[in-house]
């Protein structure tokens, strides 16, 4: 299984702006972003393939959350802008051994987790 560590979570006020950080051990083919807040299920942010950098988002934060990569450094990314309260959550990186057409932002497809860190925006 792939090692996956984040960084970068913290505590900002609404309308301000987060990056986050995962660093990979290992090739994936998928990379994403999910968030799991207190007493909701676990969601899919961002997902983007390792081998072309296709993206894609889910809905509630598409324009302002954008997923990238640098595979020279094996680290995948979360550039967070206009955060607002309900983008509080634990964010956790994961990654899958196969892309899907479109993207998986499905917990399910994703066998290598992160620990996660924490998100908290302020109104």
């Amino acid at each position: 299984q792939v090692q996956l560590v984040e960084s970068g979570g913290g505590s900002v006020q609404a309308g301000g702006s987060l990056r986050l950080s995962c660093a990979a051990s290992g090739y994936t083919y998928s990379k994403a972003w999910f968030r799991q807040a207190p007493g909701k299920e676990r969601e899919g942010v961002a997902v983007i393939y390792t081998g072309g950098g296709r993206t894609s988002y889910a809905d509630p934060v598409k324009g302002r959350f954008t997923i990238s990569q640098d595979n020279a450094k094996n680290t995948l990314y979360l550039q967070m802008n206009n955060l607002r309260p309900e983008d509080t959550a634990m964010y956790y990186c994961a990654a899958a051994a196969r892309w899907w057409d479109g993207g998986s932002l499905s917990a399910h497809d994703y066998s290598s987790w992160g620990r996660g860190t924490q998100v908290t925006v302020s109104s």
